[in-house]
């Protein structure tokens, strides 16, 4: 008696594993349009250097991680680290603003 109880259990567990599985219906996500924005010269020059110069040391952060105020100590802390001058750093944040 307890064979058949046995063998129709593992059965069962053959059956129902075997059995089509329903999928939950698929959620699409529709992502956020990206914005194109036409660089001018300078703040084209300013994505080269921060894709360069930035990208050197660790991964490039997209400009909307941040918020226009917490950029500005991120830029200033890294200057002195990515050995810009001054009117390089500022093509760096006029890339940065463009993209905020």
């Amino acid at each position: 008696m307890k064979s058949r109880i046995l063998i129709v259990a593992a059965l069962a567990v053959i059956v129902f594993s075997c059995a089509a599985k329903k999928d939950a219906p698929k959620v699409v996500e529709t992502a956020e349009p990206v914005k194109m924005i036409e660089l001018t010269p300078a703040v084209a020059t300013g994505q080269n250097l921060y894709d360069n110069n930035c990208g050197k040391c660790h991964k490039l952060f997209k400009a909307t991680d941040f918020t226009k105020e917490d950029w500005k100590p991120i830029l200033v802390r890294m200057q002195k680290k990515a050995h810009l001058d001054d009117a390089q750093m500022a093509s760096v944040s006029d890339y940065i603003t463009s993209q905020l």
